[in-house]
């Protein structure tokens, strides 16, 4: 098919999603995870052909580290596809209800979007990610790897809709996979039947996207994210949180990538952290007062304090007060996860409020902020927007609403006019029987 085509099917399939039950649904999510974990074999053949396919080509160190697939990983992605199955179902909730006048009772009810197109890079484990959280939330999905996962990446879906397949009125094209460049920018075209893009990739990748559709887009560029050691921190807890925020994964999108820790506090955090960062292959670069205090650091070029590592360096800076510290990841940060180490609520407040971040944490590593962790099941991404869904996506920001109105005959006429009669505007129990 051509991508016109799919997008079209994958439509059709998205109307037929929307009014599926929730055990149905359900159903599919369950063979879709066993279909995974019974043919592990083949999704691990698949995945060394990629990662040869990779080295040939000298792709990136962090990116072959989160294309890689082992028999563990694959009972974690049947496992996540099971837990999104435990999830509540969001559609259908009604969020509201409201009398305008006697007999005639409007409704907020939740809904699918629609059909959503994924595009991604490198993590094969992205594909039942998202794929089961668009077929839990009703959604049709249009999922599109980057070139270095096409092996592992095909597999998986076959299998998955091979699962859909098996039961019976759902509609395969519920989950479809398009291959190349080319069609990334036919599927960009389709406003008439995408209904929202989530690009999961770099800044100029996803630049890319916004600049050449009108199709919405929700997503994050990059995830500059900082752990800020406050002068009320506690000193072990500060450093636990550290090694972990950079360590515990340095290819993700919510590890550390700024240290930022306060004047009155670094002689007793830094010359212990950067050991221990060093000791792991950390290179470390910092600030003018950070060198002073670390004679052997590199001083840190002014681009380090807007740059994603996503590996194993640290840019650190220390700062006066907790103010410069609040700035400096309003004025450099990506919006992603900014933490904040201290033992003082009022410190601990004030950053929370006035960090102007989808995730913001106190006393807790960035690495938290997950789809997963969080309890959302899965995500399908992590956004830094401020319309419709911020954070972790999972479940609830993959539905809207739309508005029933419950009437009994009555006409717009009655309302208007010198003796129109009154709306009442009563806000009603969301269980009324109407």
């Amino acid at each position: 098919m051509t991508v016109t085509e799919m997008a079209a099917s994958a439509k059709k399939a998205a109307l037929i999603l929307a009014r599926l039950d929730t055990a149905t649904k359900n159903r599919v999510l369950e063979a879709m995870a066993e279909a995974l974990v019974v043919h592990t074999e083949a999704i691990l053949e698949a995945n060394r052909k990629d990662l040869e396919y990779s080295k040939q080509e000298n792709v990136s160190g962090p990116l072959i580290a989160r294309l890689a697939v082992d028999a563990h990983k694959v009972q974690g992605m049947a496992e996540g596809i099971r837990s999104v199955a435990r999830l509540e179902d969001p559609v259908g909730r009604v969020q509201g209800t409201t009398e305008l006048d006697q007999g005639l009772v409007l409704r907020r009810v939740s809904c699918p979007i629609g059909v959503i197109g994924a595009i991604f890079e490198s993590r094969p484990d992205a594909v039942p990610q998202i794929a089961s959280l668009c077929l839990k939330s009703g959604n049709a999905v249009i999922l599109k790897g980057g070139r270095e996962a096409q092996n592992s990446n095909k597999v998986i879906v076959d299998l998955l809709r091979q699962a859909i397949a098996s039961v019976p009125g759902v509609p395969v094209d519920a989950v479809q996979l398009i291959e190349t460049r080319a069609e990334v920018a036919e599927m960009l075209e389709q406003e008439r039947y995408i209904n929202l893009i989530v690009p999961r990739g770099s800044n100029e990748f996803v630049r890319y996207v916004q600049d050449h559709t009108k199709i919405p887009v929700l997503g994050h560029s990059e995830g500059i994210c900082h752990v800020y050691i406050d002068e009320h921190a506690d000193v072990d807890k500060a450093i636990a949180i550290a090694l972990d925020a950079k360590l515990q994964y340095a290819a993700a999108c919510n590890a550390m990538e700024t240290l930022l820790v306060h004047e009155n506090i670094a002689l007793k955090v830094l010359p212990d952290l950067a050991a221990r960062f060093r000791e792991k292959g950390v290179d470390l670069v910092g600030d003018l007062r950070a060198c002073s205090l670390l004679p052997d650091l590199a001083r840190a070029a002014d681009t380090e304090w807007d740059a994603e590592y996503n590996d194993l360096k640290l840019a650190i800076r220390v700062v006066e007060d907790r103010e410069t510290a609040i700035a400096h990841i309003n004025e450099h940060g990506s919006g992603h996860t900014d933490t904040i180490v201290t033992e003082n609520r009022e410190a601990a407040e004030q950053f929370m409020n006035e960090v102007d971040s989808a995730s913001v944490m106190w006393n807790a590593s960035t690495r938290f902020a997950d789809g997963f962790r969080f309890g959302l099941g899965a995500e399908i991404g992590i956004s830094t927007n401020k319309t419709h869904a911020r954070g972790p996506v999972g479940l609830e920001g993959l539905v809207i609403y739309k508005y029933k109105l419950f009437g009994c005959g009555q006409t717009v006429g009655e309302y208007s006019g010198e003796g129109g009669k009154s709306f009442t505007h009563r806000p009603l129990p969301d269980d009324t029987p109407l």
